[in-house]
């Protein structure tokens, strides 16, 4: 299997914060093309040759099963967590290759940073009420990481949903407060676009009528800047709103050259993929799931999306045209012990390679000794039809 490599970014799809004035719509916005940096190689890369000692043709000693927190799988990046809710890759040591990321958990509050072999350090706790499927639910870095270190949450406090920004050396200061909270439809999903605006999934708060109401922060898909106000060139001025309709919200992604963005959903009776109309509800799914396995974390890469399930294990690899429409029916990979489990998190880092997160250890999973994990998930092709 060919292995790509990590991007030297270390967020996908960089551009300059809007701490600067955005562009003027956000549909036609100017592509930034950040710097490019060394392309290492990331966990999980095969040889291209035999390895020391193996024979032209032979088959590679198999992975052997984790003991305790150590897990010899060289595409893990952190192991003995609680079910993970986010995660982002930090830095990729030019030197060892080994790679560095963020990782969130949903119900302790806790923010962490995770390299192999290495104790993960706790970067933050922060209070959270991780009742029905709120708490810590969504992570995303600034576009700007490598030079302002800025990291972004979406978290359930004790009376709204709320996103917050964490600075090198501080607390944690609110970027965007006052999210509905309800008994269910509270968590919410973090990512930013080309232009350096960060969108902001969130749940209807237990209320459909809030999702459809333009008043209401609840149920949508929010585009601000980095204080929190409506970002340049939204559908309607002076408005956070850049789409509406949503129940639970699990992922939200955009594509690695911009043109297409995309949230999943926990619907009222089936899970479901919007494609992500600025100024539009969300209206009919791109896709739907009516059996549920849990959609959370989606990348869309240049010829697929793939989205995450917490309920099932593997991953859901849908095929993709140009324009975005689907060539054929999802394909479920790493299903069995090639596969980490259930999946909650993911992130595109390039057009091969992704980071995901396990929620094996939620009801209902299988976890081993090093679960829950933080892991680097390669495509296996990127040819149309690809698998993953």
């Amino acid at each position: 299997m060919l292995i790509g490599s990590a991007l030297g970014l270390l967020a996908a799809g960089c551009a300059s914060f809007p701490e600067q004035p955005g562009p003027a719509g956000w549909s036609a916005a100017q592509q930034l093309t950040p710097q490019a940096g060394p392309v290492p190689e990331l966990p999980g890369e095969l040889p291209k040759g035999p390895a020391p000692g193996q024979q032209p043709g032979q088959q590679p000693t198999p992975v052997p099963p984790p003991q305790g927190c150590k897990d010899f799988n060289p595409a893990v990046v952190g192991t003995c967590l609680s079910p993970i809710s986010g995660v982002a890759l930090t830095d990729v040591n030019q030197t060892t290759g080994a790679v560095t990321a963020l990782a969130t958990e949903r119900t302790t509050g806790r923010l962490l940073r995770v390299t192999k072999d290495v104790d993960p350090v706790e970067v933050a706790k922060l209070e959270v009420d991780a009742a029905g499927d709120g708490g810590l639910t969504g992570l995303t870095l600034s576009p700007t990481y490598a030079e302002d270190q800025l990291i972004f949450l979406y978290v359930t406090t004790a009376t709204d949903n709320r996103v917050l920004r964490i600075a090198p050396d501080d607390v944690p200061k609110p970027v965007l407060t006052g999210i509905p909270k309800g008994p269910t439809g509270n968590r919410g999903a973090l990512a930013h676009d080309r232009t350096g605006a960060l969108l902001v999934a969130t749940g209807d708060a237990g209320n459909p009528a809030a999702a459809a109401d333009p008043n209401s922060l609840a149920g949508k898909v929010l585009r601000i800047d980095a204080t929190g106000r409506p970002a340049r060139g939204n559908p309607a001025e002076g408005s956070r709103v850049l789409a509406s309709g949503l129940r639970s919200p699990g992922g939200v992604c955009v594509s690695g050259d911009g043109t297409k963005a995309w949230v999943t959903d926990a619907g009222a009776t089936a899970d479901l993929l919007y494609r992500v109309e600025p100024g539009k509800a969300l209206g009919d799914p791109a896709w739907s799931w009516a059996e549920r396995p849990g959609v959370g974390g989606c990348a869309s890469f240049s010829n697929t999306v793939m989205v995450t399930a917490s309920a099932t294990p593997g991953l859901l690899s849908l095929p993709m045209n140009p324009d975005g429409s689907f060539t054929g029916k999802p394909e479920a990979t790493m299903t069995g012990e090639e596969g980490f489990g259930r999946l909650g998190p993911l992130v595109m880092l390039d057009d091969t390679t992704a980071l995901a997160g396990t929620v094996n250890k939620n009801a209902g999973g299988t976890p081993v000794s090093s679960d829950d994990r933080v892991v680097v998930i390669v495509r296996e092709s990127v040819a149309g039809g690809s698998k993953d």
